[in-house]
């Protein structure tokens, strides 16, 4: 048996596969790859794959982990990222195949993009009014969870933002928050300008994942 990991981007309208989807979507391009799974024991064997952050429906990404393990004789690195990506669906593909990897433990800091737009033209205080919420020492938001709703301070969470207004109807957030004890999911920091700033709530707004990084600010793989 081999304990592997892969790192694979998800992008387009791959983005609206859910997780569960995906997770079917890549158990299948492994076996028309011809690469043997390994499966769980018990009265329900299950293909012993997990993604370390599973993503929320309509968020993209580049940084997406999947560890796996697989059995037979090992199949080189290139071999299996080469395999996978001639079964796999358009807007899922692996970037690249690792033999081991750090421990998920370590996973701390996500690089992340929520761009904002607007059906009007925006205030021209639009930048100055977000940037100013975001400066603050406490922003409370809704966090929805299995366990219910509770409400948390987002600002510890946001180790740097920048923000950038890309259009006249259009803001662009870059940040590097927390994935990992404690957890901020980035769609709260839309979900605050429509609670603090409601003239400025927009009509939609797009996440996607970057980068992710261990404890020590190393990119994590």
């Amino acid at each position: 048996m081999f304990k592997m990991r892969f790192c694979f981007e998800k992008n387009g309208a791959a983005a609206y596969i859910s997780h569960l989807d995906l997770m079917r979507l890549f158990q299948r391009a492994f076996k028309r790859a011809g690469l043997h799974l390994k499966h769980t024991q018990g009265f329900n064997p299950r293909p012993s794959v997990s993604i370390a952050l599973p993503l929320s429906l309509g968020v993209e990404s580049r940084c997406e982990l999947l560890d796996f393990d697989l059995e037979g004789e090992k199949v080189p690195n290139e071999q299996i990222l080469e395999k996978l990506n001639a079964c796999l669906t358009e807007g899922v593909r692996v970037l690249e195949v690792y033999d081991t990897g750090a421990k998920i433990g370590k996973l701390a800091y996500l690089d992340c993009i929520v761009n904002l737009e607007y059906d009007q033209d925006l205030p021209e205080t639009a930048r100055e009014q977000i940037c100013a919420l975001f400066a603050g020492e406490e922003v409370i938001v809704e966090k929805k969870s299995k366990n219910g709703v509770t409400e948390q301070n987002i600002i510890p969470m946001i180790r740097s933002m920048t923000i950038q207004q890309t259009g006249s109807r259009e803001i662009s957030l870059k940040a590097m928050v927390c994935c990992q004890n404690p957890t901020l999911n980035p769609m709260q920091l839309s979900a605050a300008i429509e609670k603090y700033l409601p003239d400025l709530t927009p009509a939609f707004a797009v996440c996607s994942r970057v980068e992710i990084y261990d404890t020590e600010n190393n990119v994590f793989r």
